[in-house]
Order: C-alpha cells, then structure tokens, then sequence
C-alpha cells in the first residue's frame, strides 16, 4: 500500500510505478531512515502526539526493523515503493494500526534528505580513511626512496633534477586537499531537515534543535522552504569525488608513462598489472588505467546532478529522486580504487639507474644561470649567457657539460674554471633548500609534516 493512494481511484499504470520506485537503490538507506524515525518517535512523544506506551511501542518496533536490516533478514516486498514505505509497512505488521501515527507532521520531502544527509555522514569517514590509506603508502615509497634522483618534467618535458621522495609527496598534498574539502563538507551536510515537512514546516511542536542533537546534526535547517529543496551538500559530494578522481588520475597517468619502456622508471608487480589475450610478452597497467578511466566517469555523476538541478523550482520536485544513484556509485567507485591504487604503488619496483641515466647535463642550464648570477650577473643576462651555451652545445652535437672552460669564458668572463660542478645534480638539488623544494632537507623536514598531518586525524 502507498503513503499517498488514498486520493487516487485507480492504481497507477505497471510500468510507470517502475518507473516511479526507487527501493531499488534508496533500500542502501535502510539503516538511516530507522535511525530517522526512531528519533522522529521520540519527537512526537514530547510533543505529546504519541502517549508514553505508543512512543514505546513504536521504538521497540523499529528497534526490531533495525535488527533486521542489520541482519539480512528483512524482507522487501513488490508494494514497497521506496524504503520510506518498507519501513512503516513492516512497521505496522510488528505493532499494528499504531504505525500509522508515525509519519505525523513528516513528509517523505524532508525525511529522504535527512536520511541521505546520514548517509553521507556515516560515510564521509570510511571515504577519507581510503584517502588516507594511499597517502599513507605514498609517505612510505617517500621515506623508501630518499637517495633517489629523477627528472622533473613540465610540458611533459625533462625539465630539472628532483628527488623521487619529492615527486611521491606532490601525489600527497592533493589527496589531503580531497581530505579537507571531506571534513568541510561533512559540516555542510550536519544541518536537520526534518521537521520541515512536505516544504511548510510540521504543525506539531517539535523541538527540532533536540532533534538534531539526538541524530548529530549541528543545527536544524532554518528555512523550510530551502531544506527539502536543498542538493547542495550532494553537488558537493560530487565534486569532492570527482577531483578525488581527477587526483588519482594524474598519478595513475604518471605510473602508466614511467612503467613504459620508453621510460623503464617503475615496474609493476605482477599482481597488479594484467597480460593481453594475444602477446605474451605484454605486461599491462590496467589497474592504473582502470584508475584514470574511472575519474571521467565520477565527473559525469557531478555534471548529471548539476544539469538536473539547474532548472528545479523551489521545494521538492522528484527529479531529484536522481541524487542517490550517482552519490552511491561515485562512493563505491572511490571505495573500491583507493585501496588497490596504494597497494599498487606499494608494489611498484623502481629503476634508480635510469631515472639517473634520463638526467642529462642540458636540465641543469638554470643552474648554470644561478652560477652567473651569483657571480653578480642580473638573472636575465645570466639566462641569455646560458641560453647561448645550450645553443652552442646543440650545434656541436656535445652535451653541455662538454663545453672547455675557453668556450664558456668567450660567452661571459664571469666564468671559471668551477662552473663544471654546476652539472652535479646532487648540488644542483642540494641548492634548493627552500621549504617546499627539492632538497634532501627540505624533503625530510616535508616529510615530517605530512606525518604530522596524516597521523593526527
């Protein structure tokens, strides 16, 4: 039997109560939508809509309904139109006619948003613990890898000498951004819509601030209006998945290029990468690739729900019966990649000969410009005499810590004979001693506060 059928003379046409259902999906808010009533019984009691054996009466039936749910045991039935109806029917088979008192002053408006704003509540957590789990892996390949030089790249580009400790920790700031951006949100979401009705507000005196304290709310919405309508904290889900996504993404990317024998940096080990059906010798990092994939599929998720929602009127409309699918899909994708990505990178086995091999003497030309200016030459002079040594070697076919001393001195006399420890990379990555830079110090001093960071939440 539906919650709002008694208006209708004939039933709704099969195909279009499909189309209508939503159990199918919104059952995941099983355990919330119980935890929902159980505090909206108490609710009525002290509002004294429910007398003291029926407020008991009620709790020890949905405490029942819990149990099953917890259990596996409940059993759905075809009249269950969306997990608002299960309840209260299974309710009333436990407890009789008294069950239909329940939903006094509620409406399915501002009871649904109030179960999936739990949802997320009880799920942003165990979301950023899988973040944390491959930072964490990340800060091991950081610490492992110390001693361990490689070329940076920009424009995809050998570009200049960095510690391979210093690129695992650039993946890591990212995710503690994603991180952060969960915690805000998880403020966001805490704001009780129940008790706003079916967008009016109820017309039973419910204490909604207890309300909110007794399911872990921060506050009760203060506009009823706005509470039933509200998607923001589900957008904003989306978005934090999706650069989540976009995050992994790139580190996948990286590992895809560096296990490539072009480059020969990184190795997969052989319980995460795949083979091909028809070239045995192919190891492949679908793992990886499955990883960057995945990130355009959570940015449709957030550009769905954000179409979805541009051209809704105020209050509640059923479009938005749209906003749990993507939210439960994004979630189980997140979920299910974190923990094998960082037991992937874990695994990875590194090649520290050719990431030194790929640094040749022509990445250290700022270097060589630092040399200059701290001879007393401006920078952009010491930029043009190194940009004329670069062109120099490139004619003759030498590298550029082949040039003789005679020819570096008829570029600028402000050479010497000690420009050649310019092209040691260790020094050209010692110089940059700064916070946040490359140094072997620096990367330490990094690393302990990405510790610090990663072990006090």
């Amino acid at each position: 039997m539906t919650l709002w059928g008694s208006r209708f003379a004939g039933k709704l046409d099969p195909a279009a109560w499909q189309l209508n259902a939503s159990i199918d999906f919104d059952q995941r808010l099983a355990l919330q939508d119980v935890r929902g009533s159980l505090a909206w019984a108490n609710g009525l009691q002290k509002a004294g809509v429910l007398a003291s054996e029926e407020g008991e009466q009620m709790r020890s039936g949905l405490q029942a309904i819990l149990a099953e749910f917890e259990q596996g045991t409940f059993a759905f039935q075809e009249s269950d139109e969306d997990i608002h109806t299960a309840v209260e029917r299974r309710l009333g088979e436990l407890i009789g006619p008294a069950a239909g008192k329940l939903h006094t002053g509620r409406s399915r408006n501002d009871q649904v948003s109030t179960d999936l704003r739990l949802w997320m509540l009880d799920h942003i957590p165990e979301l950023e613990a899988a973040i944390a789990g491959l930072q964490l892996a990340l800060l091991e390949r950081a610490e492992g890898d110390l001693e361990v030089m490689m070329p940076g790249y920009t424009h995809l580009q050998r570009a200049q000498p960095i510690l391979l400790s210093h690129w695992w920790l650039s993946h890591f700031w990212p995710l503690q951004r994603d991180r952060q951006r969960l915690a805000a949100l998880a403020a966001h979401t805490a704001s009780l819509p129940l008790g706003s009705g079916a967008l009016a507000g109820t017309a039973f005196p419910i204490d909604r601030a207890a309300l909110a304290d007794e399911l872990g709310f921060l506050s009760p919405s203060p506009n009823s209006l706005d509470a039933v309508a509200d998607r923001d904290f589900v957008a904003e889900f989306l978005f934090c998945a999706a650069l989540t996504g976009v995050h992994l993404s790139k580190l996948a990317e990286a590992v895809v290029l560096f296990t490539s024998a072009e480059f020969g940096f990184f190795e997969l080990s052989d319980a995460f990468a795949t083979g091909s059906s028809l070239m045995p010798q192919k190891k492949n990092p679908d793992i990886f690739e499955l990883a960057r994939g995945k990130a355009g599929t959570l940015q449709g998720a957030l550009s769905g729900l954000m179409t979805t929602l541009k051209g809704l009127p105020s209050t509640y409309d059923k479009d938005l019966q749209e906003d749990k699918l993507p939210i439960f899909n994004s979630y189980d994708t997140l979920i299910a990649l974190l923990p094998v990505l960082a037991e992937g990178v874990r695994t990875l086995s590194i090649h520290p000969e050719r990431m030194r091999a790929a640094i040749d003497p022509g990445m250290l030309a700022t270097d060589l410009a630092d040399y200059l200016v701290r001879q007393g030459l401006p920078f952009r002079q010491a930029h043009s005499v190194a940009g004329q040594a670069v062109r120099s070697a490139i004619q003759q076919g030498k590298a550029l810590d082949a040039l003789s001393l005679e020819e570096y001195q008829s570029l600028s006399p402000a050479i010497g004979p000690d420009v050649f420890a310019v092209f040691d990379p260790r020094q050209s990555i010692a110089h940059r001693n700064v916070t946040g830079g490359t140094a072997p110090e620096a990367v330490a001093a990094q690393l302990q506060q990405a510790k610090a960071l990663l072990y006090s939440d």
